[in-house]
């Protein structure tokens, strides 16, 4: 996993950086807020200092929130509540104050990116396509596009499960009851839907077969 860490501090700076390669992590340091702006593409999580010269660390998360979720973690000496406020208000993931424990901060990160790979299992993108498996919806564009509740189960059975082969019928034994079980060609007008209100090009058609999800 890949830490990006923004400290100016030399001291906590290669006192951290060497105690998170030493469990693991691959890590790379900024000790600026344009600097970590350069480098925070490819973080798995950014563990971002407050205090920092030039742009502050809150400027910096504001910035990062543009274009990216990734997880960030605000490291400061400032105990007092509005600072901590200003960091949740930028959407900091959590917060902890100087001096801190590595063995707390290791366990804090592992924590961010679990949850991070939680809210990844339910949230799919391709392209400009994307779908929220856990509220049943989907965007072409930042647009609705209208999806069923069976046309997002069976896109998560395909993605789930990438390259591999899937009947008509083996896909209604997976997504329909016994007592609603529909005519297995409902299942080309699903996946005729999904390409088109998605505009997808990923579900492959295997003549004779069935259907699989081409994995990017």
């Amino acid at each position: 996993m890949n830490i990006l860490l923004v400290e100016d501090e030399p001291a906590v700076r290669t006192g951290t950086e060497q105690f998170l390669r030493q469990r693991g992590f691959t890590v790379v340091t900024a000790t600026s807020g344009e600097e970590a702006l350069e480098k925070s593409t490819g973080a798995d999580v950014i563990i971002l200092d407050i205090m920092l010269p030039g742009m502050s660390g809150i400027e910096t998360l504001h910035q990062i929130r543009q274009t990216s979720d990734v997880p960030v973690l605000m490291l400061t000496a400032l105990h007092d509540e509005p600072t901590q406020v200003a960091s949740f208000d930028e959407l900091a993931d959590d917060y902890m104050s100087k001096p801190f424990s590595l063995v707390i901060l290791e366990k804090r990160i592992r924590a961010l990116l679990r949850r991070q790979q939680s809210v990844k299992k339910t949230l799919w993108q391709r392209g400009l396509a994307s779908v929220d498996f856990a509220a049943y919806q989907g965007f072409y564009d930042d647009a609705d596009a209208h999806l069923k509740p069976k046309e997002v189960q069976l896109l998560k059975l395909l993605v789930d499960n990438p390259n591999m082969v899937w009947s008509r019928q083996a896909i209604i034994d997976k997504l329909w009851c016994d007592d609603e079980v529909p005519f297995d060609r409902v299942i080309d007008v699903y996946i005729k839907n999904l390409r088109k209100k998605l505009h997808l090009d990923c579900i492959i058609t295997v003549k004779g077969v069935g259907y699989r999800y081409e994995a990017a």
